[in-house]
């Protein structure tokens, strides 16, 4: 559900629409096979129980996977002192909650899921400036500013109901599916933003 390449001023680089779009359907399609896999194999593991094998694999590959999206796109965007400083905080976020899932599948669901929520919270944060701070650059960011706040919501929630008897990993399946859904409302609103500036050029 994150982002995180900035662009304040004409020192920096960003990636272009085109390039996020394509990164975005990526990141779609990898939230969407992740959602069905753990829906499939793990929905019904609760806090106090200890993941599977193939719960443990999927909470570890979910922060790595966007420490990865994050260098794909700088890459895209190129150098730029702010766009590698706030892309390496986020990727430093990622590698964190990925060494930090390492250890939590270890113990139970609840300690994996606290991780994940407050790497969630975090990372929306960072989303959310970044968007914020690209909307004048690229353009068509509301989705993203919305991801990100709710990003930020969502991780608090499931960090503070982590302990619960009732949270489950059906409660990051649905994080991640709706950080598809706004993903994918970004890439409409690019291609729409696209086609405005394309017929008043």
């Amino acid at each position: 559900m994150t982002q995180t390449t900035v662009t304040p001023s004409t020192t920096t680089a960003t990636p272009t629409p085109s390039g996020l779009r394509s990164l975005y359907l990526i990141r779609i399609a990898f939230s969407l096979i992740w959602v069905a896999l753990v829906l499939t194999t793990s929905a019904s593991l609760v806090s106090a129980d200890r993941p599977t094998a193939i719960a443990a694999v999927l909470l570890i590959i979910y922060p790595l996977w966007d420490v990865i999206a994050t260098l794909l796109e700088r890459r895209m965007a190129g150098t730029g002192s702010a766009t590698n400083r706030v892309s390496s905080i986020n990727m430093a976020l990622g590698l964190a909650a990925t060494a930090g899932m390492t250890i939590a599948v270890f113990s139970t669901i609840g300690r994996a899921l606290l991780v994940f929520g407050a790497w969630a919270l975090l990372a929306g944060a960072v989303q959310l400036i970044v968007a914020i701070r690209r909307r004048r650059i690229v353009g068509a960011q509301w989705p993203m500013i919305i991801s990100g706040g709710q990003s930020v919501l969502a991780g608090a929630t499931v960090a503070a109901t982590s302990a619960s008897a009732t949270s489950s990993l059906s409660t990051v399946a649905g994080y991640s599916a709706f950080g598809a859904f706004w993903f994918l409302v970004s890439v409409i609103a690019l291609s729409i933003r696209g086609r405005r500036v394309g017929l008043g050029a």
